[in-house]
């Protein structure tokens, strides 16, 4: 089949190796996408202040990071949001989607603004991808819109707990062939894991949103660009990004990595039907393993027995076959049978992405 342009194919062999081999990181460019994971300052000239950390100046700091993004090994740098804490919904769900019918539905929901990422996954149900809105009567919308269009079942698995939410590729440890000095992680500005309640966005906070949710511009002073576009000061918007993160609407602000493209092209969600009774005391022990991203309890379906997903990333099927068998230990006899499903394509991954005109 031949795949639309919009998508990132994976290589089929076992050694886990894209199809168009991207230039190696140098140590540079892996201690950088360390240390800017997350906890970005939020001062007047962040890319100076992040480098001097590194032993690199203003000007090498930006100009690294613009070549990871044209590379495509970054997917944007900037706030990741979550937009449950502002009364939003993050909604996962699944189609069965005829071959001769993929390329045309893969389309669709790429214009969609609410569809925040979209996998090939080899399985029956073929076509994963994440809603991401404002509300959730317009996720709800988006997903009733995409069963009328494409005539096909939508089978929705939104999150009922979250376990785990933490993609750090493993670039060091001897993976890339370089002794490196240990990394110092940029300090985490201040966030509250649980916020007491949700509540929408304020209009400056929405128009903030919608600046930022692409990333943050590289030049020197962002968030004085960013403030250009809004007819506000600097310090105004770095002090309601720094509430945004102290609320959770802000997970982390930092680089966001395409894992494919860094060469973990082994992706699995593996799901587990887990004794409910069991579920949550496993799953936060689950989300706490190496290599596992993400890990949610989700509602089963008829058909769909599995109540635990846990994502999976290596640069091989084998460590990933490893890595769930790790899974399976913890689980025990709590777990009553599992699958992993493997991502052969990459079809959208952009993250949120509001509405221009509003919800």
């Amino acid at each position: 089949m031949h795949e639309p342009d919009f998508a990132a194919p994976l290589c089929a062999a076992d050694d886990g190796r894209a199809e168009d081999a991207l230039p190696a990181l140098s140590a540079a460019d892996i201690l950088l996408i360390e240390h800017l994971h997350g906890g970005f300052p939020l001062s007047e000239r962040p890319f100076a202040e992040a480098g001097a950390h590194l032993g690199m100046d203003e000007a090498q700091v930006l100009q690294r990071l613009h070549r990871l993004l044209a590379r495509g090994q970054l997917t944007r740098f900037g706030p990741l949001f979550q937009i449950e804490r502002a009364g939003g919904l993050f909604v996962l769900a699944a189609m069965e989607v005829p071959e001769s019918d993929f390329d045309t539905v893969a389309a669709l929901l790429h214009a969609m603004p609410e569809v925040a990422h979209n996998y090939r996954r080899e399985h029956r149900l073929n076509m994963w991808f994440v809603i991401a809105a404002e509300t959730p009567a317009a996720a709800q919308e988006a997903l009733g819109r995409i069963a009328f269009a494409t005539a096909l079942q939508v089978h929705a698995f939104p999150k009922e707990r979250e376990y785990h939410v933490e993609l750090r590729l493993p670039l060091r440890a001897g993976a890339w062939g370089m002794d490196l000095p240990a990394a110092q992680p940029a300090p985490q500005p201040a966030q509250v894991a649980h916020a007491a309640a949700s509540r929408p966005l304020t209009d400056f906070e929405r128009a903030l949103v919608a600046a930022t949710q692409s990333g943050l511009p590289l030049v020197e002073r962002p968030y004085e660009a960013v403030a250009a576009t809004l007819g506000t000061s600097s310090a105004t918007v770095r002090a309601a990004l720094q509430d945004m993160l102290a609320r959770g609407l802000i997970r982390r602000i930092g680089a966001v990595p395409h894992h494919v493209r860094l060469g973990f092209t082994a992706n699995g969600m593996s799901v587990w039907d887990v004794d409910d009774d069991q579920v949550d005391a496993l799953g936060e022990a689950v989300g706490r393993l190496p290599g596992v991203s993400h890990c949610y309890r989700r509602p089963r379906r008829p058909g769909w027995p599995y109540n635990l997903f846990a994502m999976l990333h290596g640069r091989s099927r084998t460590s990933v076959h490893a890595q769930a068998e790790a899974v399976a230990e913890l689980l025990g006899a709590a777990c009553r049978g599992h699958d992993i499903l493997f991502s052969s394509a990459v079809l959208k991954k952009t993250g949120l992405r509001l509405h221009p005109q509003g919800v």
